[in-house]
């Protein structure tokens, strides 16, 4: 059984997607004969927390070390699950901390949980280290870590680093310093893990001395024990569950589902009738207020913040699942780990994306209708169409060959045999 240290900021008891991919795989990893010591976070201030996930993470026995820091998350731990901020807020806040600083917020933790990691590093023979992010303060950490202690490095991006769809840089200044992070990364790791294609050949374009070969695409998947486990409550009523799971924030927005909608109800009331807009997650006011400006409340049915289980058995008992992300930078490399669980229901899904990634997984699923993110009247007469096969009994089934492939249990297998690559090189 060769060891494996795993440096990830989100785990659980923090909820939301950031947590699942690093979770599933450490799940797993034993049945490829890698142990894994996840390091991670001690108790923190955060918008959602799930014991689900972490009861998970003990029946799997996977070691698990919490380092305190002096990151802001760290700090607020005694409020425990936060209120999340109006979107203005929020975004204000995140360029601020943007602004001070660099790479991001969890240097505070970084610079304590180095110096955990060191001790469990001089305590315990390693043979790789795994670390996931964001955060990239943490893989600073790691990339200093493997320069002390000559141990493989493996980098997993979920999102792009330098120019990601969220980042926000001041001056060429913050630009700068955080081009020269990643570049260092780039020459310390011994290889990256890239959730797409389309990520992948950015960040080839831009450190030309990485290779193909470098850089390995892995995806975001679906755990099949999930859904072998619930119990899907039945339909109260015949109307078609059209249901969205999770946050909206930045380009990520109801607003022109919601409009498209509201369209859909004035020119066929009959159709918008049976139909239940359904909202798991962090719905927010002021898109609770579109909703009443729009006079959509009776259509709209919204079971705030749900743990893992308990949105799964949701999404099992609707009819379509929608998925929107919008117009913002490199949204061509975004990866939501929230659309592979869609594919592990099985369901119909109404795609609101751009090009990119996303748009290209969701036609490989099959059974999927998309449209522009922004484009109202496109949005309308794709949920009619939908209504129209839902009624007639006719809805589209995915691909059962391109659904399997996104197991949890196969990533991680994929994943370990990347760590062997670099174990036998090593020896």
């Amino acid at each position: 059984m060769y060891k494996v240290l795993v440096i990830a900021y989100y785990f659980p008891p923090m909820g939301l997607s950031g947590v699942q991919r690093t979770l599933k795989f450490t799940k797993y990893m034993k049945d490829y004969n890698w142990e894994p010591t996840v390091l991670t976070a001690a108790s923190t201030g955060y918008y959602a927390h799930d014991n689900s996930l972490l009861e998970e993470a003990n029946e799997a026995g996977i070691t698990v070390i919490r380092a305190g820091g002096k990151d802001i998350n760290s700090k607020l731990s005694k409020k425990g699950t936060v209120k999340i901020p109006p979107e203005f807020i929020r975004k204000t806040l995140s360029r601020i901390s943007s602004t001070f600083f660099i790479p991001d917020n969890k240097k505070g933790w970084a610079k304590k949980a180095i110096e955990v990691a060191r001790q469990i590093l001089q305590k315990e023979k390693f043979d790789l280290i795994f670390v996931s992010a964001p955060p990239f303060s943490s893989v600073n950490m790691a990339v200093k870590l493997k320069k002390e202690f000559g141990i493989p490095l493996v980098v997993d991006y979920r999102d792009l680093w330098f120019g990601n769809q969220f980042a926000f840089y001041l001056t060429p200044f913050h630009r700068y310093m955080h081009k020269k992070m990643e570049y260092a990364a780039h020459r310390a790791a011994d290889r990256i893990i890239a959730t797409n294609r389309r990520m992948k050949e950015k960040i080839i374009n831009r450190y030309k001395f990485r290779t193909f070969e470098d850089i390995y695409i892995i995806s975001h998947g679906y755990d099949p024990a999930d859904f072998n486990a619930l119990q899907i409550e039945p339909k109260v009523n015949s109307k078609m569950w059209l249901t969205y799971a999770g946050l909206f924030y930045e380009f990520i927005t109801p607003k022109y589902f919601l409009k498209a909608f509201k369209e859909l109800t004035i020119e066929r009331p009959d159709v918008a009738a049976n139909i239940e807009l359904h909202f798991l997650g962090f719905l927010r006011n002021e898109n609770r207020k579109l909703i009443k400006k729009l006079e959509l409340q009776e259509f709209v049915k919204e079971y705030g913040y749900l743990n893992h289980r308990e949105a799964l058995s949701k999404l099992m008992a609707s009819d379509i699942l929608w998925m929107m992300v919008g117009n913002g930078r490199n949204a061509d490399t975004i990866s939501s780990g929230k659309l592979y669980e869609y594919f592990g229901t099985r369901k119909p899904i109404l795609a609101s994306l751009p090009e990119g990634a996303l748009r290209s997984a969701v036609q490989d699923y099959k059974a999927s209708f998309i449209t522009e993110p922004y484009n109202i009247k496109e949005i309308k007469e794709t949920i009619l169409k939908i209504y129209e096969l839902y009624a007639g009994g006719r809805l589209p089934t995915p691909d059962e060959e391109f659904v399997e492939k996104h197991r949890r249990d196969f990533l991680t297998e994929q994943l370990t045999k990347q760590f062997q690559f670099l174990v036998k090189d090593v020896v």
